[in-house]
């Protein structure tokens, strides 16, 4: 391989372009959304969740997504795992608590945070908050770094390891259908009544509103109304969340750490790149033997001989 100086540079270029741009900056114009008075949000009653998986079958028909693999060796919902070809999944939680045995069915999915620390973590801006609530992929924009997968406390994203061009995959919170003025799939499908979409804030009064007139059927919080800043998608269940395996985090948006994963880890990454394309350049131009040419012989002195 013949690699001169004007290629290295032109390679090292390329590379780092991508890598070195401040977290957020977009390589394209902003998304554009249709204008909302409130932001939205989802309110999830784990009480009314019979595990049915309409929720699921109506986000795969809506996205054209594949049927589920089968992950644990049987075909219920409970054992069908979040994937790049699965972004919501009801999972049963079987939990002892106050000496009484609970089977709650729990509705995975993205959790479209306030201040998504999986935005902040982007640093080419493929990922992005809208005003109406979803957080959304642009897959034009995404360089592979999958610093969203780090940075999420709920890991939440998913990568298409099997393709050659992988995208980050996740709920979307159906935003094409709530620009048409839809509420979701998940919800549309639901047939007890466990979803409820709406405007966040009516969605934390309502949930607030159940918890006082029934305290007995409900565990007295609301959980996503300030986790890491608050989160879209919000929850009311019959146990506490801790004992359900939801993620113990406090009232503060995680957006600082993931900054400093994509402007430390980055700026990492660049400099092994462009150690990396340094090293190759050695090695196809550094290392080449000299070739020693004789001078010419004098014209005049061949004339002579």
């Amino acid at each position: 391989m013949n690699l001169d100086r004007r290629k290295f540079l032109q390679l090292c270029g390329v590379s780092a372009s991508g890598l070195l741009l401040p977290s957020g900056l977009a390589l394209a114009a902003p998304l554009q959304e249709s204008p909302s008075a409130q932001p939205k949000g989802m309110l999830s009653d784990l009480t009314k969740c019979i595990g049915c998986g309409w929720c699921q079958q109506a986000c795969q028909e809506w996205n054209h997504l594949p049927a589920p693999p089968d992950c644990c060796g049987e075909a219920e919902p409970e054992d069908i795992c979040l994937s790049a070809d699965v972004w919501t999944v009801p999972e049963l939680e079987v939990v002892e608590e106050n000496g009484k045995q609970y089977q709650v069915f729990v509705k995975q999915q993205c959790m479209h945070c306030v201040d998504p620390a999986c935005v902040s973590a982007c640093p080419v801006g493929a990922l992005q908050k809208l005003d109406s609530g979803p957080v959304v992929y642009d897959c034009t924009r995404c360089i592979g770094c999958r610093y969203c997968m780090v940075a999420c406390p709920f890991s939440i994203p998913k990568f298409e390891w099997g393709e050659s061009l992988g995208r980050i995959r996740k709920c979307t919170f159906c935003v094409d259908r709530q620009e048409d003025g839809l509420e979701p799939a998940c919800a549309a499908a639901c047939p007890t009544g466990a979803l409820i979409f709406g405007d966040r804030d009516s969605l934390i009064a309502e949930a607030e509103a159940r918890i006082q007139a029934d305290p007995d059927r409900y565990f007295n919080h609301v959980y996503g109304k300030e986790e890491l800043g608050g989160t879209s998608w919000m929850y009311l269940s019959p146990v506490s969340f801790e004992a359900m395996g939801f993620p113990a985090v406090g009232t503060e948006p995680v957006t600082s750490l993931s900054e400093a994963i994509a402007t430390y880890g980055t700026a990492g990454v660049a400099a092994s790149v462009t150690l990396l394309m340094g090293g190759l350049y050695y090695w196809f131009n550094g290392r080449k033997p000299k070739i020693q040419v004789d001078e010419p012989i004098p014209v005049e002195s061949e004339r002579e001989s």
